[in-house]
Formats: structure tokens, C-alpha cells, sequence
């Protein structure tokens, strides 16, 4: 399958090393030093940035001038700073179609709040892709499009099967979701949390989730809470609900999205309300980023005005 196949491959090559082998000269008497090769990397790193008063109010009267980037505790000049809450939002809704979400008829309920979403809540220049996993496959069910017949005629035609690979959903999705045309975009992820498929860990996944600038809001609708049912599925005996809700929040808080942990429909149509709020209310702020190596950089937003709660990724 075309999923493992590139995961393993991804995993066993963490990266490309070039090997500098410099020439050297040797004259009567002097030997020259070899010449040091530096490979410097460019990144054009673009953050979406959510910024709420303590009451959870959103602020919009933000200016470029206003905030700070800091990447690895360096400040970084702003070369980018847009913020429209007209502008057009991509989302992609990553659809767990795993047998378990036949149980306690959580797949019918999504199905038809994820209708709502596209009749009513989105709006008309709002682009709406469907991508759906289950046993070890992600596939593109209805891709990018302002027209939502083909969304809706997908979703319609799926059926709840097979296995979670949970983890390597996430980390090959936010590579088809960055492709929407629009500089809004988001990964909506909905699941119950069952792992059971995968070849990726938890971190493994969202070491290469990150590397793309896609904010995650994870939805987690009816995680099991009996062991018994834990116990039918899953794969590890590592797997309760308190570590299903570990690792959510990781894909969400990491990413600069937002984790929703539900149990009925009016809470999951709240949920896209709130995401669709919230995507609208964001700014994108821009900076250059020049490295020397592939560690981990940690990235901090910060605002002169006011003493406001700010939510962005955590790094790359």
C-alpha cells in the first residue's frame, strides 16, 4: 500500500546529507587549510496566529507593528502580515471511517453534521475537501471545491471498515490539505481516538505533520470510555482514554489548532461554528528563517498590546 510503503520509507531517511569533500593544494613547504563548507537552508515560515482576550473574546485591531516572533528565543523580523476576516478559508476534513466508528452510531451522526457544515455553515468562497482513512489508507474522497455536491455525493457513498492507522493519517494528510488555493487553510480531523493500524508513533507522526504549515483541529467524538470496548479494539495494551486524549491534543496544540472532545451532534456542529470562527479571526504573520541544521526550532509569539492568550504551532 502506497501509504506504509512512503512512511517507512520517510522514517528510514530522516533526511539528505551531502558529503563536502574540498580540494586541497600543497605547496613547497605549506600545506592549505581545506576550506569549511556551510549548507545554509532558506524557510519562508508562515504562522497562523489566534490571538483572545481572557474572556475568550477574539481580538481583531492588531497590526503588523504589534507583534513579535521569536524562533529558538531569536527575534525574527516580520516580512508577512495579513488579516481579513472576510478573506476565503480551505478546509480539509480528515474522516476516520474505521469499523469502530460504527459503534454507538457515531458515523451516522458525523455524517450528518458534516452536511451541515457544508450547506450551512461554511460560506460560499469557503473551499471543502474530504479526505477519509481506514486500514492504513487515506484516500482523497472529493478534492478541493467551492461546489459542494461533490463533497456531499462522497460522503454519502462512505461505510464505517476495517482498521485505525490514525497515526499515519495525520502525518501524510497536511501534505494534500497545504495544496488548497486559499492562504486560510485548516485540517479538521474527526475520530474516535482508536489506534490500532499503524506503522507511525504518535510523534513520529507529528514530527512530519509539523513540517507543514496546516493548523489541526481534532475532534474527538465518543472516545470509548468502557475498557471493554478499548479492549475489543485495540492493538496495545498502552491504548485508554486518557492516552487517546494525550495524543489528540498533541496533534492540535502542536499544530496551533484546537482539540474538541464531544459526545453528541448539537456539541459537533458548535465545534465547526467555533472553527470557522475562529480560522476567521486569525492572522498570518510571515518571517524568513536561515538554518544550518534539521534540529527542531521552537517558535514564540508574543504582542505589545494587552495581556492577550496567543495560539499558534509550537514549532518546526
Amino acid at each position: 500500500m502506497w501509504l506504509r510503503r512512503w512512511l517507512s520509507s520517510l522514517l528510514a531517511w530522516g533526511g539528505v546529507f551531502l558529503l563536502l569533500l574540498p580540494g586541497s593544494a600543497q605547496e613547497k613547504k605549506e600545506v592549505k587549510p581545506p576550506k569549511v563548507a556551510y549548507n545554509v537552508t532558506v524557510n519562508a515560515v508562515t504562522l497562523s496566529v489566534t490571538v483572545q482576550d481572557r474572556k475568550g473574546r477574539y481580538i481583531n485591531n492588531l497590526e503588523k507593528t504589534d507583534f513579535l516572533v521569536y524562533e529558538n528565543n531569536e527575534r525574527k523580523e516580520i516580512t508577512y502580515f495579513q488579516h481579513d476576516e472576510g478573506a476565503p478559508i480551505s478546509f480539509t476534513v480528515l474522516l476516520d471511517v474505521s469499523g469502530s466508528m460504527a459503534l454507538e452510531n457515531k458515523f451516522e451522526e458525523v455524517r450528518q453534521a458534516l452536511s451541515l457544515l457544508a450547506r450551512e455553515i461554511l460560506s460560499p468562497q469557503d473551499e471543502l475537501a474530504l479526505l477519509v482513512f481506514a486500514d492504513g489508507e487515506v484516500e482523497v474522497a472529493a478534492r478541493h471545491s467551492l461546489d459542494r455536491k461533490g463533497f456531499l455525493e462522497a460522503l454519502e457513498k462512505e461505510k464505517a471498515y476495517g482498521k485505525t492507522a490514525l497515526n499515519d493519517a495525520v502525518a501524510t494528510s497536511p501534505q494534500y490539505a497545504i495544496r488548497a488555493k486559499n492562504e486560510k487553510r485548516a485540517l479538521i480531523l474527526i475520530t474516535d481516538g482508536i489506534e490500532n493500524d499503524s506503522v507511525t508513533t504518535p510523534e513520529q507522526a507529528l514530527e512530519i505533520a509539523r513540517r507543514v504549515e496546516i493548523p489541526i483541529y481534532v475532534i474527538g467524538y465518543k472516545i470509548p470510555k468502557a475498557e471493554e470496548i478499548l479492549t475489543r479494539h485495540k492493538r496495545k495494551s498502552g491504548l485508554t482514554l486518557q492516552s487517546i486524549v494525550y495524543t489528540l491534543n498533541l496533534f492540535a496544540e502542536a499544530t496551533g489548532g484546537k482539540a474538541f472532545f464531544l459526545d453528541n451532534t448539537e456539541e459537533l456542529l458548535s465545534s465547526f461554528y467555533e472553527i470557522k470562527k475562529e480560522q476567521s479571526h486569525q492572522y498570518l504573520i510571515g518571517y524568513t528563517s536561515y538554518r544550518e541544521d534539521e534540529r527542531y526550532r521552537k517558535i514564540r509569539v508574543e504582542t505589545r498590546r494587552g495581556n492577550y492568550r496567543i495560539r499558534t504551532r509550537q514549532g518546526y
